[in-house]
């Protein structure tokens, strides 16, 4: 099928399966090891994920950026011969193993993971809710765009509001440091961010650079508003993923496969298809798995 049949017809799925600090006692089926993350990545996979987004949890189940469990979570999820979901990792999932927040301990697993195909570049710095700064100086995010040049991982820019749009279209279009296509995920509902409504993504959309292609998800009782607009307004992509949202409904405690199900099905509805992960590399221009 010719590229723009594809992107016309297919809609790539992501799946964030843990994030960096919900709590377990919320939901249990949250995967915390890195083995229950690889096995509920492939039950993802299976249930219509194209790419799955990876944080590493430590042994007491707070965020770390241990490159070790990034690895033993991705060899879990090749050693499943047929496997093929795309590979995206955090640049940004909590302290490293020496308890800090380091420039190292966010780029370490791209240069020394090889299979690692997509990494997260949040464009911007601001308050995370009341709880923390949420941190991407114009220095860091120079070094991790040009350590994504150098290690051949696809950049997917985060956005939380308006400003970081214009930093991606700045590091883009000016600075030349992402490279085409632009793959955006506008993450909408986090305080500190754009509420998740659908006016806002609808602004974010019509102010996109030219050819960008693009992804949503909405937190919490946002995530289906935003997947209903974002298949309304043509979206690249949804994300869903027990990183964004904890349940199917109320009171009751989702899946990640669960939640790619029900995405699966609106697509379908919507005379869609989801993305197979060979379909999700050729519309982002990620090279063929190579195993």
């Amino acid at each position: 099928m010719e590229l723009e049949d594809l992107k016309n017809s297919r809609v790539i799925i992501s799946c964030a399966m843990t994030g960096t600090s919900t709590p377990r006692a919320k939901n249990s089926n949250l995967p915390v090891t890195p083995e229950e993350i690889a096995q509920d990545a492939i039950a993802a996979w299976r249930a219509g994920a194209a790419v799955v987004h990876l944080h590493m949890r430590d042994e007491n189940g707070n965020g770390v950026m241990d490159y070790r469990r990034f690895e033993q979570t991705i060899r879990l999820i090749r050693a499943n011969p047929e496997c093929d979901v795309v590979i995206n990792c955090t640049s940004s999932g909590g302290p490293g193993l020496d308890g800090t927040r380091s420039t190292q301990s966010r780029l370490e697993h791209f240069q020394k993971i090889p299979e690692i195909e997509v990494g997260s570049f949040d464009a911007g710095t601001f308050n995370w809710g009341d709880a923390k700064e949420f941190n991407n100086d114009p220095a860091f995010l120079k070094q991790l765009a040009k350590t994504y040049l150098e290690c051949a991982v696809k950049p997917e820019v985060e956005i939380f509001d308006m400003g970081m749009l214009g930093n991606a279209a700045h590091y883009f279009q000016k600075l030349k440091l992402l490279q085409a296509p632009l793959w955006c995920q506008f993450v909408l509902g986090v305080l500190g961010g754009m509420d998740a409504t659908p006016e806002n993504l609808q602004y974010l959309v019509r102010h996109l650079p030219q050819g960008a292609l693009w992804s949503a998800t909405g937190i919490g009782a946002g995530h289906l508003p935003i997947l209903y607009t974002a298949l309304a307004l043509g979206a690249n992509g949804v994300r869903v993923g027990l990183e964004d949202n904890l349940y199917l409904d109320r009171g009751v405690p989702a899946t990640n496969a669960g939640l790619v199900e029900r995405a699966a099905a609106l697509i379908r509805l919507y005379n869609k298809r989801p993305a197979t992960p060979a379909e999700a590399r050729q519309i982002m221009g990620i090279p063929p798995l190579v195993r």
